[in-house]
């Protein structure tokens, strides 16, 4: 990389498919303005605090529209933040062809080993026509935009790229610009490179070109560091130095490396104390009964959802003495309601529900209290008052719910963790570990959580929080800018 101006003294230049506020109007039609859905967003406005800049994100509503019609950068305050947005407009069949058919579900599903390979996915004319009609034009015109904001060589800008929907954006940013400094950022898992081979030479290797393409490959893990370093092996045949998390691309040498993302503690229990927070948690304990299990999820199949139902099932046939005095709370952010395998899969969960109430439940008792809402104020009360808290998810890049949980909870909960989550690298000593295949493993893991000691249960909920607390989101943000120095002064 050419010498010149330091990255961590360059202006920040953050790129992702959504962006950080949503749009709505109020009863009498005046815009309202909240934050966006996703963990994406507090991280990235975590590290906008501390490093200001610009969010290029798509537009996906009308007020998003007009902005971007605009063509410039459009600043928004929300609460104590205040955002500079450059928001990108898409013709909208070419959007669907990037959005429904490759990135969901086609690049979700293959990072998360979401395929049953015996039937799906079949690779044909429309897939193909969807990656080059759809998601190569769609990280063109993200390029494109990012090369406008930053201008010239690009030697005074930083650029962090976010996740699976720009793959390919790197190498065009670069190109225009030669001396700016890449960094993408992958949120979700990254799969061994066997699975990859789903997809066609021409777009598995694309994909993986596009990303080295950066100067840093950020994941979650070391685990799935190790993944992509073993793929660049796979897929392109290059030179991996293991030793130094590199890959040698050329005459560049391209770094990858992990930073667990967390959470901060002082601003989530800010958010806790409102007063919406406290008239939600007055209703919720006005209905509770003696133990509290909660999960809080997208309604996504990478959640593992049916079969965390499936083992409290199995909890309540070996354990009925637990009847009528515990509920199962699920609360449910939708998800992705335009494609098809999610809506199947809705189907799919609310019929696993009724099956399992009405074979325990009675007319003063259901044992699972499903709610399908975006309501954070609920799951923030949640959070203070369950006995255990259930992350079984399939395959997760991170999951914040396990850290944001355990802060908040003031019963010393017991988390149950999938060993498949990022948060497990951190987390899964002071947890309850469980596969989130084995549904005997998960019952088991309730009945444990339920009825640990006192003593162990305060210990176990006392480590987490002093992990959470010392790997917060502000540590999370400062070794990816010391890396960026350090980058630099590399070469």
């Amino acid at each position: 990389m050419a010498k010149g101006i330091d990255p961590a003294a360059r202006h920040l230049v953050v790129a992702a498919n959504r962006g950080p506020v949503s749009f709505h109007s109020d009863p009498s039609g005046e815009p309202v303005v909240t934050r966006g859905p996703g963990g994406l967003v507090s991280v990235l406005t975590a590290m906008l605090r501390s490093n200001p800049g610009v969010w290029i994100a798509a537009a996906q509503s009308e007020e998003e529209e007009r902005l971007a019609a605009k063509g410039a950068s459009a600043e928004i305050k929300l609460d104590r933040d205040r955002y500079t947005v450059r928001y990108i407009s898409f013709d909208a069949a070419t959007y669907s062809l990037f959005y429904n058919i490759v990135a969901n579900p086609m690049l979700w599903f293959i990072q998360h080993y979401l395929w049953d390979l015996g039937r799906h996915p079949d690779i044909s004319e429309n897939e193909i026509t969807a990656w080059h009609d759809g998601y190569v034009p769609v990280n063109r015109l993200f390029a494109e935009a990012i090369v406008d904001e930053i201008g010239g060589d690009g030697g005074r800008h930083l650029v962090i790229l976010h996740d699976y929907h720009l793959y390919l954006t790197a190498p065009l940013v670069r190109a225009a610009a030669p001396k700016v400094f890449l960094q993408q950022f992958v949120h979700i898992p990254w799969a061994q490179s066997d699975y990859w081979r789903i997809l066609p030479p021409e777009l598995r290797t694309a994909i993986f070109e596009g990303l080295l393409a950066n100067d840093i490959v950020a994941f979650h893990t070391q685990h799935y560091v190790d993944n992509f370093l073993q793929g660049c092996v796979d897929v392109l045949d290059l030179p991996i130095d293991y030793a130094r998390k590199s890959v040698r691309v050329g005459e560049r040498d391209v770094w990858v490396r992990a930073y667990p993302v967390s959470i901060d503690p002082q601003s989530l229990r800010a958010a806790a104390s409102s007063r919406r927070v406290t008239e939600e948690e007055r209703m919720l304990l006005e209905r509770r009964r003696e133990y509290l299990l909660l999960r809080v999820d997208r309604l996504d199949l990478s959640k593992n959802i049916i079969r965390g139902f499936k083992a409290f099932d199995r909890f309540l046939d070996l354990h009925p003495e637990f009847k009528e005095r515990i509920t199962f709370l699920a609360l449910f952010q939708p998800s992705r309601e335009d494609v098809e395998e999610y809506v199947e899969y809705r189907r799919r969960v609310m019929e696993t529900v009724a099956e399992i109430n009405t074979k325990h439940g009675n007319t003063d008792w259901m044992p699972i209290d499903v709610r399908i809402q975006d309501n954070y104020p609920l799951a923030l009360a949640a959070y203070k008052h369950y006995d255990a808290l259930m992350v079984n998810a399939i395959f997760d890049g991170m999951n914040l719910v396990a850290k944001e949980g355990a802060i908040l909870n003031w019963r010393q909960g017991v988390l149950i963790l999938s060993e498949n989550t990022g948060a497990y690298e951190e987390l899964g000593a002071f947890a309850v570990g469980v596969n989130p295949f084995d549904m005997e493993e998960q019952a088991e893991a309730i009945h444990r959580a339920l009825t640990m000691p006192a003593t162990e249960k305060r210990l176990r909920s006392e480590q987490i929080v002093e992990v959470v607390e010392r790997n917060s989101i502000e540590k999370w943000v400062n070794a990816q800018f010391a890396d960026f120095s350090a980058k630099f002064a590399a070469g």
